[in-house]
C-alpha cells in the first residue's frame, strides 16, 4: 500500500469513533489528583499522598512500594524499574533508567561452565542485581515534592505487610500458579507459602519480613540497601545457592538518567526510554505504520490487524538483533528510529499474505506492574518496575522478604550477541514506561504491563485514540493481538471469527486466546483542557483509576 500525506494534526478535528466496544468501565475524571495502578490499594496509598500535599512522583513511590506487598508476584524492591516524568515547572521530560547490572563473575565461560545454553529463567543464575530501589531514592532526591521522606511513602506497604490485606482475584490465581516454583526455595516457602500454600482470594496475608525491611530502608535509604543488611543477605542466599554475587557488585549499582526517545505518529510523539529497553521497538513499529491510513479501516478489521501485525513483526526482528545496553554495545539508534528507514521496512508489507521478517540494515551514526500519578501541578510520572516473571527467580533473599528478578534471562549467551552476557552489564529488558507528547505538551502517560506486549500494546493503544478517537477507557479495553513469534499470533476474545478467518486465510498462524497473562494490563492518564485529567485502568487486571 503506497504511503498517504494526512494533514496536520492541529488543523484537523479530534477523529470520530468507528466501533461500537460493548460496555464497560468509565474513565475516571478528576483535577486534583489521579493515580492508576493494577490493585486499588495502591492506587489508595498513591492517591493519599497526593491528598497530603505530595507530588506525582512521592505518589508513585508509595504506590509501587505498596505494590511490592499486595502484588509480590510482579513487582518489588528485588526488580527494576523504568520512570518517564513530565516536570511540570521545568517543563521538561526527564527519563530514568533503573535497571541492574550482572555481578562481575557473570561471564559467558561461567554459564557455559554451569552448562547453560541459555541463562535460565529462575534460579540464582537468572539474578541480577536489583536497580529498583537505587531508582526509587534518586527520583525522590531530584524530582520529589521534599514534603515526604521515604519513610513517609513506604508507610502504606508497611501498614499492609504488618497488619495484612485480602487478597484480589487475579493476583490470588497467579500466586497460586507459582506454588511449587516458590517451595523450591526455603525462603520463599517460608515467606509467601504461609500453611504451605498460596493465600487464597479474600484471605489475608503479612509479610513481617518485608515490613522490617521497608522500616530498616525508610531510616537508612540506599545505603541500606546496597552496602547494608540487603545487600548482605542477597549475597549469602546467593552463596548458599552457588551463585555469583560478592559484596563488591553492589557497588557499581547507579541508576542513570537519560533522554527520553521519541518519533512523532500523526501530530503526537511517542517518548521512550533508550535501550537497555525495548521501547525503540513500539517507535520502529509507529514510524512503519504512518505509512497507512487506519482510520479508512473499520476497527477490528482483518486489514486492520494485519498491518499492525506486519509492523509489529518487523520491529521486532530488529529488536532481536540490535537492541542491547548501549553502554557495552553500538546500537544503531539514529538509523533505527529514522522516518526513512520505516519506508523501506513498510515495502516489505504485502496486505496479502503474513511474513517471518529478517532484521534491517539501518543506517547511521512476564511480570510486572505499571502505575501512572498526575498531580494538581502538572506533573505526570510514567513509572513501571518489575521483578520479570512471577515471583522472578523464585529466591528471597534469606528473611528479608525481598523476592530477586529474573532479569538475567534477558541476556543472550550467543558469542558476539550485542546483547551476550557480561560483567556489569545491563540485560534487554521489557519494561516501558510510554509518554506522550502533543504540540510540545504533555498529553499522556501510559503503559502496557507484560513481557513483549509491552510494545505491541503501547502500539495498539495509542492508535486507537489517534486513529479511531477512543477515549483512555476505550482504548484499553479494546480486544487486543499479541505478536508471538514467526507466524504465531494470538488474538483476544472480542474479535470475531470471521477475521480470524480472513487472518488465516493471508497466512497468519492465528490462535485465539484471553486473559490477563496473554494480553496484559493496562494503566493511563490524559490531560484534557482547563487542568482535568482522564485515567483508564484495565479491566484484565484487579487495579482501578482514582482521583479527588
Amino acid at each position: 500500500m503506497s504511503q498517504v500525506t494526512l494533514p496536520d494534526t492541529k488543523d484537523r478535528p479530534e477523529p470520530t469513533t468507528k466501533t461500537t466496544l460493548p460496555a464497560g468501565r468509565s474513565p475516571v475524571l478528576a483535577r486534583e489528583g489521579i493515580v492508576a495502578t493494577s490493585q486499588p490499594l495502591a492506587a489508595t496509598a498513591g492517591l493519599q499522598v497526593l491528598r497530603e500535599g505530595g507530588n506525582a512522583l512521592d505518589a508513585a513511590i508509595a504506590a509501587a512500594a505498596a505494590l511490592n506487598v499486595v502484588e509480590p508476584q510482579s513487582t518489588g524492591i528485588g526488580g527494576d524499574m523504568f520512570l518517564i516524568y513530565w516536570d511540570n515547572n521545568e517543563k521538561r521530560l526527564v527519563g530514568l533508567n533503573g535497571s541492574g547490572r550482572a555481578p562481575q563473575g557473570a561471564t559467558l565461560e561461567r554459564y557455559r561452565s554451569e552448562g547453560f545454553t541459555a541463562v535460565p529463567g529462575e534460579g540464582i543464575f537468572a539474578v541480577t542485581v536489583p536497580g529498583a530501589f537505587d531508582g526509587w531514592c534518586s527520583a525522590l532526591d531530584r524530582l520529589g515534592s521534599g514534603k515526604k521522606s521515604l519513610a513517609d511513602l513506604l508507610a502504606p506497604a508497611i501498614h499492609y505487610a504488618e497488619s495484612g490485606f485480602p487478597l484480589t482475584p487475579i493476583i490470588a490465581n497467579a500466586w497460586r500458579l507459582q506454588e511449587k516454583k516458590l517451595s523450591s526455595f526455603e525462603g520463599s516457602k517460608r515467606t509467601y507459602l504461609p500453611g504451605g500454600r498460596a493465600p487464597r482470594v479474600g484471605e489475608i496475608f503479612r509479610n513481617p519480613n518485608l515490613a522490617a525491611t521497608f522500616r530498616l530502608l525508610g531510616d537508612g535509604g540506599r545505603e541500606a540497601f546496597y552496602h547494608g543488611p540487603v545487600a548482605e543477605a542477597i549475597v549469602r542466599a546467593s552463596g548458599e545457592l552457588g551463585g555469583l554475587f560478592e559484596m563488591e557488585d553492589f557497588d557499581g549499582a547507579r541508576c542513570t538518567w537519560v533522554e527520553p526517545i521519541s518519533t512523532g505518529y500523526r501530530g503526537y510523539e511517542l517518548c521512550q526510554i533508550p535501550p537497555n529497553g525495548q521501547g525503540l521497538a513500539a517507535l520502529i513499529c509507529l514510524n512503519i505504520l504512518e505509512g497507512y491510513p487506519l482510520s479508512e479501516f473499520s476497527f477490528g478489521s482483518a486489514d486492520h490487524f494485519h498491518y499492525l501485525i506486519e509492523a509489529m513483526k518487523l520491529s521486532f526482528a530488529d529488536k532481536n538483533k540490535y537492541f542491547a545496553d548501549m553502554e557495552h554495545a553500538e546500537v544503531p539508534l539514529e538509523g533505527l528510529l529514522s522516518k526513512t528507514y520505516g519506508e523501506e521496512r513498510r515495502r516489505l508489507i504485502s496486505g496479502d499474505s503474513a511474513a517471518d521478517p529478517a532484521p534491517g540494515a539501518p543506517h547511521g551514526s512476564s511480570d510486572t506492574i505499571y502505575l501512572t500519578v498526575s498531580d494538581r501541578d502538572g506533573n505526570m510520572c510514567s513509572f513501571i518496575n518489575s521483578l520479570f516473571h512471577h515471583f522472578g527467580s523464585g529466591v528471597t533473599a534469606g528473611d528479608t522478604g525481598v523476592m530477586l528478578q529474573s532479569r538475567g534471562f534477558g541476556f543472550s549467551l550467543e558469542e558476539g550477541h550485542l546483547n551476550c552476557i557480561a560483567p556489569g552489564k545491563r540485560p534487554l529488558h521489557t519494561i516501558i514506561p510510554g509518554f506522550v507528547m502533543r504540540d510540545g505538551e504533555p498529553w499522556m502517560s501510559y503503559g502496557v504491563m507484560g513481557g513483549d506486549m509491552q510494545p505491541q500494546g503501547l502500539v495498539q493503544m495509542l492508535s486507537n485514540m489517534v486513529d479511531f478517537g477512543m477515549n483512555i477507557q476505550e482504548a484499553i479495553e479494546a480486544p487486543r493481538f499479541r505478536v508471538l513469534g514467526g507466524l504465531e499470533v494470538a488474538v483476544e476474545h472480542g474479535v470475531p471469527d470471521e477475521v480470524l478467518d480472513d487472518l488465516t486465510r493471508r497466512g497468519h498462524d492465528v490462535a485465539r486466546s484471553g486473559g490477563y497473562e496473554g494480553f496484559g494490563g493496562a494503566q493511563g492518564v490524559v490531560r484534557l483542557p482547563e487542568g482535568v485529567f482522564m485515567a483508564g485502568s484495565d479491566h484484565r487486571r484487579d487495579g482501578c483509576a482514582t482521583g479527588y
